[in-house]
């Protein structure tokens, strides 16, 4: 995983260029679903393919980032109005054991590289 727009393979340091992009779901609020396009560069050097993310998703993840974080800020629980069963009570307890993972990707992709 690339930061977007970022042009230096994480892996070996080598140029990367647009290989194609896939499709990928992303929940939001309200139980809505929408489809985004990613991205997908090769690295000229190595030929790894990494997948360039937008800001508003981790990876590995289906939800958007601002949901995920309001449930490990407590914003958001299995009790709370309009999320009672979306996302499901096990969801929101597999991020809150990967809590400190998913802050310190969050702290990590400011500064460009995401891996």
């Amino acid at each position: 995983m690339i930061a977007k727009n970022m042009s230096v393979c994480p892996l070996c340091g080598g140029p990367l260029k647009y290989y194609d992009s896939v499709k990928r779901v992303v929940r939001t609020k309200g139980r809505a679903t929408k489809w985004i396009k990613i991205r997908r560069m090769k690295c000229e050097k190595c030929n790894h393919v990494h997948r360039e993310l937008p800001k508003f998703i981790f990876p590995y993840k289906q939800y958007e980032m601002e949901m995920i974080l309001g449930v490990l800020e407590g914003f958001i629980t299995p009790n709370t109005y309009g999320y009672e069963d979306y996302p499901c009570e096990m969801t929101m307890l597999r991020w809150t054991a990967q809590k400190s993972q998913l802050l310190l990707w969050k702290q990590n992709s400011k500064g460009g590289c995401f891996k």
